[in-house]
C-alpha cells in the first residue's frame, strides 16, 4: 500500500447510488406527491405484485418494516403465547424479538460454520432429543438467510414437513438469493423482506413486505396490517398499524429494476476479495452448493478481527461487525437458560467476523485499496 494515499470509503454509499437513479426517483416521488395518496394506494399494490413476481411468490403484502413482516407472518400462521419457534441466534435482534412480541419462545440452534446459516442437522438433532410434549410445543422454524445467502431450504422444508412445522423465511438480507434455482422467500409459508435503507433493495425510510404462495395468508396479513379490518371501522380481530407508504413503494419500484445489476456487481467484488484474501489465511464467505449469494454483507473471519477493524478504520475504510453478540447471550434472554458455550459455533464466529464494503459504486481502485490495507495489517 502506498503511504499517504488514504481514501475515505463508507461501508455503503447511498448518496452515490442515488445519483445513478436520481431522475427516475425524483419523478416517482413527484408522482406520489401530486397524487396525494400517501398510505398503501395503487403504488403499493403495484410494488407488491412486482416483488411477488420477482421472488417467485404468489402475492405480497407491504408493511411498515422488516420486523413487522416477521411479526405479522408469525401471527398469521397461528403462533401464539407459549408456542416455541426454532431459529438461529446468529442474526439481527428482530428475528428473536418478533417471536417474543407474540409471547412465543425463541428456541435457538447453532449454525453452519461456513455459511453462518442455521444448521439443519442441529434442528433435527434438537427435535429428535425432545419428548412428545416438548415437540408439540414447537410450532415453526425461522431460517435466516444471513448476509444474503439462502439457508439449506431443501433440508429445512423436509424437516418442517416431517414434524408439521410452519416455516417463515427471514429474507431481510437476501432478496434475489437463490437456492437450487428458487429465490429466497418462495420456499416456506411466508418470506419476510426488509426495505431498510441499507438493504440491497432499500427505501428512503423503513418498510417491509411479506410474500407468500398462499393467497389466503397474504389476505390475512393485509387485514392485520390495518387494525384487523377489511371494512372501515369494522374490526374482525385485533391487528396492527403497519402499512407501507406510497413514497417508499415508488422509490422501491425504481430500485427493483436495478436490483439484479446491483447484485451482480456485489458478486464481482466478492470474487476479487475471495481471490486476494483467501490465500492470506482469512476465512472468506463459503457459498453452499446450489446457492447464488447476494452479498448483502461480504463477511470475513479471522483471529485478529479487532486489530484489523481498527487498522481499516484508521485508514479511512468503514467496516462493521454483524453481529457481536448472539441472541441467546442477549441480556433480555437470560431467563431462557442459555449460557456461554451453549451454542459454540455462533459464539466463536461472533468474535471473528468482520464485514467489508461491497456495493456497486465501489470502484476497482477502492477495492484494491481495501485489499492492500488488509495485506498491510497482516504483514
Amino acid at each position: 500500500m502506498v503511504k499517504g494515499t488514504k481514501m475515505q470509503i463508507p461501508l455503503l454509499d447511498l448518496k452515490a447510488q442515488y445519483q445513478t437513479i436520481k431522475n427516475e426517483v425524483d419523478e416517482a416521488i413527484k408522482r406520489v406527491v401530486e397524487s396525494q395518496y400517501f398510505i398503501l394506494s395503487e403504488e403499493v399494490e403495484r410494488l407488491e405484485n412486482e416483488v411477488a413476481a420477482y421472488t417467485g411468490a404468489r402475492s405480497g403484502a407491504g408493511v411498515a418494516s422488516g420486523t413487522d413482516a416477521l411479526i405479522l407472518a408469525l401471527h398469521a400462521v397461528g403462533i401464539r403465547k407459549g408456542d416455541r419457534v426454532i431459529t438461529t441466534p446468529f442474526t439481527f435482534f428482530a428475528t428473536g424479538e418478533a417471536i417474543s412480541v407474540l409471547g412465543a419462545i425463541p428456541t435457538f440452534v447453532d449454525i453452519d460454520p461456513g455459511t453462518y446459516n442455521i444448521d439443519p442437522d442441529k434442528i433435527e438433532e434438537l427435535l429428535k432429543g425432545m419428548n412428545e410434549k416438548e415437540r408439540k410445543a414447537i410450532k415453526a422454524i425461522i431460517p435466516v438467510h444471513i448476509y444474503g445467502q439462502c439457508a439449506d431450504m431443501t433440508r429445512i422444508m423436509e424437516i418442517a414437513k416431517k414434524y408439521d412445522l410452519k416455516v417463515i423465511e427471514d429474507c431481510a438480507q437476501a432478496i434475489g438469493a437463490l437456492h437450487n434455482g428458487k429465490k429466497a422467500g418462495s420456499f416456506g409459508d411466508a418470506g419476510c423482506l426488509s426495505f431498510f435503507p441499507s438493504k440491497n433493495l432499500g427505501g428512503f425510510g423503513d418498510g417491509g413486505m411479506v410474500v407468500s404462495g398462499d393467497q389466503g395468508l397474504t389476505d390475512r396479513i393485509k387485514k392485520l396490517r390495518v387494525h384487523g379490518s377489511t371494512k372501515q371501522y369494522i374490526h374482525e380481530e385485533i391487528g396492527y398499524n403497519s402499512r407501507l407508504d406510497s413514497l417508499q413503494a415508488a422509490v422501491l419500484r425504481v430500485k427493483l429494476k436495478k436490483l439484479d445489476e446491483w447484485l451482480q456487481d456485489r458478486r464481482n467484488i466478492a470474487k476479487k476479495y475471495d481471490e486476494a484474501l483467501a490465500p492470506l489465511g482469512i476465512i472468506v464467505p463459503k457459498v453452499a452448493e446450489g446457492n447464488v449469494h447476494t452479498y448483502h454483507q461480504y463477511t470475513i473471519a479471522l483471529e485478529k478481527r479487532d486489530g484489523l477493524l481498527k487498522h481499516l478504520n484508521d485508514n479511512g475504510i468503514a467496516v462493521r461487525v454483524y453481529y457481536p453478540v448472539p441472541l441467546h447471550m442477549q441480556p433480555c434472554y437470560k431467563d431462557l437458560g442459555y449460557s456461554k458455550g451453549s451454542i459454540p459455533i455462533a459464539e466463536e464466529r461472533s468474535e471473528k467476523i468482520l464485514s467489508l464494503p461491497a456495493y456497486s459504486e465501489l470502484t476497482d481502485e477502492k477495492v484494491a485499496y481495501i485489499i492492500d490495507t488488509v495485506k498491510d495489517f497482516l504483514k
